[in-house]
């Protein structure tokens, strides 16, 4: 999703100083802050939570249904039990409704698209397309989701909402959002294959349904889609990956937008073949998506040092070419967005704080022009697997057709720009 450079700016140094309002987010350690069962503790202070947990092995994952049902945090389990999801400890340690955005984190969240453009849901009619009229709709930021469902291992929420875009067109929509840890043959089934008996999985889906329970959705008036965002721990050691579909620009158009917040920099982001590669430490602001010319149903990112491989699954509709524009501006193509995206945090300018930190990796479905009644499924699907590089690579090359040594040697010989705030 695109916003202005400006307007983004202004965006997450507003955000970055309410997070930082009160107490500062603590420093984590690389690849598993806090650790699961400490942050476990900690959002059972402040909130309702639901932990699955699978009995054949270890794994766990915390759905917090006060924060819209999202995933906060998971665990391979182990001795050390990382925890793989970044959590906004202050917004959730205040208790208090933020202005523009509650802060809360999660690496599976449920938002709207599009954010800016002449169909915006988070501007309202005739105002402008800056932070002072930027709000993330409540009930995707602020309200609880009904519980409709529970077990061991999976969580079913429920939200019915009526939300009014830029264009003045009333949205009517049912959500029906379900949280399920995967068994081990699934993520065998997923995978193409099992991880081996040395490495340690967690591995959890959103199931994202969306029904028009009002008027029919129509291009000239405004069209949504479901929008996946995961927040995680970020590391010096972290490289994000997105495979695309290779082929000339003539044909396929760019390979990768890098504009979001101005050109990322050629030692935080490497084009290959058939790969993308990019920074995920949390020190430089930047982001990046794909076009649906060029997204594949997979991404990923790897921490050496904790020898910790993700990877996010998704729906990708084949021949599915429309995808909603975020840019905060009136658009001359409000449905020519991206498919997939990666996010690295960073201070916003010299001498701020970041917004985490952490990074992200987002899906997003197509545009849905939906009749009503009718209804629409995304799935975002994330696997963390901890254990040896020679088990680890041979998942990364079936999964992402890249190597470990690719993965962590292709940015790791440049030395990292510090951010300027210039964006």
């Amino acid at each position: 999703m695109r916003v202005s450079s400006r307007a983004a700016l202004a965006m997450i140094v507003a955000i970055g100083s309410l997070a930082t309002a009160g107490c500062s987010n603590e420093p984590a350690a690389p690849g598993s802050a806090g650790r699961f069962d400490a942050d476990v503790a900690f959002l059972r202070q402040h909130t309702d939570v639901i932990l699955l947990a699978d009995p054949s092995s270890s794994a766990q994952v915390v759905v917090a249904p006060a924060y819209q049902g999202r995933v906060m945090t998971s665990t391979v389990g182990g001795s050390d039990a990382p925890s793989f999801g970044w959590l906004g400890r202050d917004a959730i340690r205040s208790g208090r409704r933020q202005p523009h955005m509650n802060v809360f984190g999660g690496e599976d969240r449920f938002w709207l698209g599009p954010e800016g453009g002449q169909y915006a849901l988070y501007f309202k009619p005739n105002s402008l397309f800056d932070l002072a009229h930027w709000q993330v709709p409540d009930p995707i930021d602020w309200d609880k989701w009904n519980v409709a469902a529970s077990s061991a291992t999976s969580a079913q929420f429920q939200k019915r909402m009526s939300l009014l875009n830029y264009a003045g067109t009333r949205l009517d929509i049912d959500v029906d959002r379900t949280i399920r840890l995967l068994p081990a043959a699934d993520v065998a089934a997923h995978l193409g294959g099992a991880p081996g008996g040395s490495v340690r999985v967690v591995a959890f889906e959103s199931s994202n349904t969306v029904t028009n329970v009002g008027a029919r959705w129509q291009p000239a008036s405004g069209l949504v889609s479901v929008w996946i965002l995961g927040m995680f721990s970020p590391s010096p050691a972290t490289t994000i990956v997105l495979p695309f579909t290779p082929g000339p620009e003539s044909a396929l158009g760019p390979i990768v937008n890098d504009a979001y917040f101005g050109k990322v920099p050629a030692d935080r982001l490497v084009v290959r073949d058939s790969a993308v590669f990019f920074r995920g430490d949390g020190q430089y602001r930047s982001k990046i998506g794909l076009s649906p010319s060029r997204a594949l149903d997979i991404a990923g990112s790897y921490d050496a040092a904790e020898r910790a491989l993700t990877l996010v699954q998704y729906t990708r509709p084949a021949g599915a070419t429309a995808y909603v524009n975020s840019m905060w501006e009136t658009q001359r193509e409000p449905y020519k967005g991206d498919v997939i995206n990666s996010y690295n945090d960073g201070p916003p300018a010299p001498g701020q704080p970041p917004l985490g930190p952490f990074y992200e990796l987002e899906t997003s479905s197509p545009a849905l022009s939906l009749e009503p009644g009718q209804k629409y499924t995304h799935v975002h699907r994330t696997f963390h697997l901890a254990g040896p590089e020679a088990e680890l690579d041979r998942i990364a090359r079936a999964t992402l057709k890249v190597g470990l040594e690719e993965l962590t040697g292709v940015i790791s010989s440049s030395t990292p720009a510090a951010s300027s705030g210039r964006r």
